[in-house]
This record gives structure tokens, sequence and C-alpha cells, in this order.
């Protein structure tokens, strides 16, 4: 089973400490019409075993049926290549990959939504993870 591995890496930027207590700095502001959003990579795999198993037009229904109706504000897919070590064996495996771009709208659901389709994406093309990066950003639309 071919998957990609990523580390999700969610960094804190620490301040000086007040009297003993340590404060966090506020996100620098955003030039001019930009606004500050959170941004949702996923990172797909496509094989399964040793051969290609999500077809394009297979991928197209996932989008459609999975991702789209949950983020229907838009989204960036980007065809990539994906590789990982895998760990029984100790090879590189490298596979064809999708990355997918959501900037998130800001919803108390966001991450449940994200979830929901990194679960689908595993069960219906048995795969062992899928990554997932965030990260804030400016952005303008």
């Amino acid at each position: 089973m071919r998957i990609v591995r990523v580390l999700v890496l969610v960094a804190i930027l620490p301040s000086a400490a007040v009297g003993g207590a340590a404060a966090q700095s506020p996100a620098p502001a955003c030039p001019g019409t930009q606004q500050r959003r959170d941004v949702a990579e996923l990172l797909f795999g496509r094989d399964i075993g040793n051969r290609l198993g999500v077809s394009a037009s297979a991928w197209q229904r996932f989008v459609a049926h999975e991702i789209t109706p949950r983020f229907p504000d838009g989204l960036t897919v980007t065809d990539a290549l994906g590789q990982w070590r895998d760990p029984d064996s100790g090879r590189m495996v490298r596979e064809p990959s999708k990355r997918v771009e959501i900037v998130l709208p800001g919803k108390s659901d966001d991450g449940a939504r994200l979830d929901a389709i990194v679960s689908a994406y595993k069960r219906q093309f048995h795969q062992r993870s899928v990554g997932l990066i965030m990260q804030s950003a400016c952005v303008s639309f």
C-alpha cells in the first residue's frame, strides 16, 4: 500500500517572558487588502499496492463528492510526485500524488470537515495516511 507521509508542524512563536509568564506574540498584520486566514494543504498518494490505484476519473469523483461539498468556495489541485520511506522494507517509494490547497473559511467545523475528507480518502482508496499541513497566511481574492 503506497502512502504519502508528511509531518504536520505547528509553529508557535515564543515571546519574551514578562514577570515570569510567557506571552504569545500576535501575528503581524497583513498588508493592504489581505486578511489572515488558515490554509490547509492535503497530500494524497495515488498508488494502491504496486500500481496506480486512483485513476483520473476516480480522483475527479472524489473531489466532486468529498472535497467540493465541504469547501464549496474553492480550492486548488496540483499534480505532484510524492516519496516516502517504506517502514517495512526501508526502501524509498515514489508515487504520483495530488496536492490540494484550501483557504479555510474560518468556521468552527473546518477541522472536522478536513478530517472527514482524510477519512473518506483512506477508506475509499485503502490508504494508511493522507498528509495534512496547516499554516496561517495573508490572502486576498
